[in-house]
């Protein structure tokens, strides 16, 4: 029977890839819906693997499959794609129907995270549950080592590893990210496997072989409540071994959540190093060596097996805007998942005498975050703070980091909800943010050294810092942070002293002191322990409101304030051309000269973007003086004396550089100031003036005719220019008034061009172009109109423009300095 059904399988494969190409979406998932009713497993085993490729794509990359990720909700194939994937559609039917079936899906190890593929290459098993007990030793002369992963598991993997898969963007196809298919999926399964209300719902199919097993008995001692991620969790217990006939209900209920979670987790979070990776296995050891450290304890914690054999490794990764905004969703849902924890659950300790019964979701909910989450998500941010470029792009990283720290917006309290700027954070969030202390201080201060080295004129950029310091000036946080660091930096030996020989309880004989002693110590422990298992035994911590970040944020502050001018300097020069242009500008009235407008700025940073720039880093002044208790005299004399010294040298004063063979060079300092818009070169045109392109207010024509002219004159007389303006007596100074430029000394000294360009530009030479400019035939229309009015002939008209044009010349050779001086 073995055969025939093989057979069967292959040519039901055989068709549906032929299907491919010639039937559409539409057409193939309504087979797909009557095979997986009418087939049973076994054949349907055959066909699982190419399906999924089919629908995520390969690993490599190389089969794009549906292009999830490019499905936007205008496209036709949009509600078809979310009706076949939905957590209760056909393509999960057929993940149940196989899992009741005890079928296994091999998943090479190179496509693993590349830390755990390192370890597991280097000959360590990693102790992550999601890989445990699924190695595949590789046969006799196969080299590549695999993973056998249940349905599930292989689907989720291949779901969550579609994210990072390069894509290929068709020219012209834009859109949200938060709009594709593959972004409405992760939040369908979010919502359905780890629900905020209710329980997650069975599976359709009966699981007698399931694949989990009874969650081993309980030690009365054993607790989730205990240091956070550094708690045994019964979940880790008994989801990921060995099938087991006798299954429970209640590990049923959570090990498909527990599994999409970690898949999720495991990939998209998933850049650090070895060394790390292996202090991330076992977080405990960091709490252990400072218990015993303590102690003074002679033993000494053994270390994690083979960490004195495996390499460092670090991982090229650079995460995409859309892989960050798809973290960010992930972190949302796990705040509104934990917080949906019952109250009464929230507020009963999970003791062993406890008689009320917790389900295994509840208590799911109690460590989601902490065990995790929080320091995958912290190393995923800090090197996206320390590697992301320094443009606008970084508002998807910062809105994650943002929506981290702030666990209380997740609340789902719809009534009352209280302003922004008036919105004091609970006092019950304490121990969330001890317990998450770097987020805020280590990556505050990240966030604070890219801020400086940020163009904060750009109002995109403006908004992020107004957003930083908006956050972190809620009332009650900053006091919140000051009291973890506090905790984290209380000495040893008080702590030794503190803590009772044995904790016992009030009603053992104890007293309610000691209890709250042993609150306050293990306390201290959850923050010292968070921060040596990111940071290492050995850190260096600066505290967030210490004196050397007082100082930086202080210097933030002038760079704020020097933005703020910069971009009330802009604003008020783009006002001023605005209204100097009119429709006269099309003759060239208006500002004719685009080398006397501010460059370097984008369009965003003109007009009423420019408003928001100066409105956002007020706000931002007014919550950084609130968060750092700030003398706000001394910040206003600040700001005072920086815009005075601005107003007077800004204009004058080039960007910080040296003098090199071939022009100015930049120094870092120049760079700085120029990122910032405190300083700039007088950026030209370099090449022949002649030459430059035709403008709107000019006749195409005539300007190549009259370039023809003067060029003609300027090789013909060249010669005789060139000995006129070089005499020193009155005609010498009159012929360079005409013949030559009389800014080119000063734009040699305000401009980055090199000298052997402007040397060539100064030569001296006849230039007819200006009488192609509209503004120069309308006056001389009007002038030879005015002249007929007055009975003058065209010939009189002329010699009339002639002579005051000389006129004018010697005038302005005469007394041209003195005018200058005045």
């Amino acid at each position: 029977m073995a055969a025939p059904t093989l057979q069967q399988s292959s040519f039901l494969l055989a068709n549906l890839k032929a299907d491919v190409t010639t039937k559409p979406l539409i057409q193939r998932c309504h087979d797909l819906v009557k095979i997986i009713d009418e087939y049973p497993a076994k054949e349907l085993n055959l066909i699982f693997p190419w399906l999924v490729e089919s629908v995520f794509g390969s690993l490599d990359g190389i089969i794009a499959g549906w292009n999830l990720r490019l499905l936007h909700s205008r496209s036709n194939e949009y509600n078809i794609a979310l009706e076949f994937l939905n957590p209760s559609g056909p393509m999960m039917k057929l993940v149940y129907k196989l899992q009741a079936e005890e079928y296994k899906y091999e998943i090479p190890v190179n496509y693993l995270p590349g830390p755990v593929k390192a370890c597991i290459q280097e000959g360590v098993l990693p102790d992550c549950p999601l890989f445990h007990n699924k190695l595949q030793l590789p046969l006799s002369g196969v080299l590549t080592l695999n993973l056998a992963l249940n349905p599930f598991e292989f689907f989720m993997f291949n779901f969550a590893y579609c994210l990072i898969t390069p894509k290929n963007t068709p020219q012209g196809q834009h859109g949200s990210s938060t709009d594709t298919a593959y972004f409405v999926l992760v939040d369908m399964y979010l919502k359905y496997f780890l629900p905020s209300e209710g329980s997650v719902p069975p599976s359709p199919f009966s699981d007698s072989r399931g694949s989990v097993t009874a969650p081993s008995p309980r030690s009365s001692s054993v607790s989730f409540a205990g240091y956070g991620v550094h708690s045994p969790s019964l979940l880790k217990h008994h989801i990921f071994h060995q099938p087991s006939v006798n299954a429970d209900p209640a590990a049923q209920e959570i090990w498909r959540s527990e599994t999409l979670l970690q898949m999720f987790v495991e990939i998209w979070l998933h850049h650090y190093s070895l060394e790390m990776y292996q202090k991330l296995q076992s977080p405990q050891l960091a709490l252990l060596q400072y218990r015993l450290s303590m102690s003074s304890m002679p033993c000494q914690p053994h270390a994690p097996p083979g960490s004195g054999t495996l390499h460092t490794y670090q991982e090229p990764f650079s995460p995409s805007e859309e892989h960050v905004l798809v973290v960010r969703l992930l972190v949302k849902h796990l705040h509104a998942f934990s917080n949906s924890l019952k109250p009464e659950q929230l507020s009963s300790s999970p003791s062993a005498h406890s008689p009320t019964h917790t389900s295994p979701l509840e208590e799911f909910k109690r460590v989601v975050v902490q065990r995790f989450v929080q320091q995958k998500l912290y190393l995923f941010l800090q090197h996206c703070f320390g590697h992301w470029p320094l443009d606008a792009s970084f508002r998807a990283v910062l809105e994650t980091w943002l929506s981290y720290i702030q666990p209380w917006r997740y609340m789902g309290e719809k009534s009352n909800p209280q302003p922004d700027q008036n919105r004091t954070v609970p006092g019950k969030w304490e121990s969330f943010v001890q317990e998450n202390l770097l987020m805020y201080t280590k990556l505050f201060q990240g966030f604070l050294n890219r801020a400086v080295r940020t163009d904060l004129v750009n109002a995109k950029n403006a908004l992020m810092v107004f957003r930083v310091a908006k956050v972190f000036s809620q009332p009650n946080l900053a006091e919140m942070i000051q009291k973890g660091e506090q905790l984290f930096l209380e000495p040893e030996h008080v702590l030794h002293h503190r803590q009772p020989q044995g904790y016992l309880t009030p009603s053992q004989g104890g007293s309610y002191l000691s209890s709250r002693q042993r609150v306050v110590t293990d306390m201290v422990f959850k923050v010292k322990s968070h921060v040596y298992s990111l940071e290492g035994q050995d850190c260096q911590y600066k505290q967030m409101f210490g004196t050397e970040l007082r100082g930086a944020v202080m210097k933030f502050i002038q760079v704020i304030a020097q933005a703020r001018q910069t971009a009330k300097r802009i604003s008020d020069h783009t006002n001023e051309v605005a209204t100097n242009n009119s429709f006269l500008s099309w003759f060239g009235f208006g500002s004719s000269d685009a080398n006397n407008i501010f460059t370097g700025t984008e369009p965003e940073d003109s007009g009423e973007f420019l408003k928001k720039t100066h409105e956002f880093l007020d706000r931002a002044l007014e919550n950084l003086c609130q968060i750092f208790k700030l003398n706000q005299g001394q910040l206003t004399q600040l700001i005072s004396n920086l815009s005075c010294s601005q107003d007077d040298v800004h204009s004058k004063q080039l960007p910080d550089c040296i003098q090199g063979e071939t022009g100015l060079i930049l120094t870092e300092l120049g760079r700085r100031q120029i990122i910032n818009g405190l300083r700039r070169f007088d950026i030209q045109y370099q090449g022949d003036p002649e030459l430059q392109p035709i403008r709107s207010y000019e006749s195409a024509l005539l300007v190549r005719l009259l370039y023809q002219v003067s060029s003609l004159v300027n090789v013909r007389l060249g010669g005789h220019m060139n000995a006129l303006c070089s005499r020193s007596d009155f005609l010498g100074r009159l012929s360079r008034r005409y013949f030559t430029d009389p800014e080119s000394v000063c734009r040699l000294r305000q401009s980055p061009m090199s000298r052997q360009v402007l040397e060539r530009n100064r030569q001296p030479r006849l230039s007819l172009r200006p009488l192609a400019s509209y503004r120069t035939l309308l006056l001389l229309l009007v002038f030879y109109v005015m002249g007929a009015l007055l009975s003058f002939s065209p010939f009189s008209s002329t010699a009339l423009l002639l002579v005051g044009g000389l006129l004018y010349g010697v005038l302005m050779t005469l007394f041209g300095d003195k005018l200058k001086t005045h």
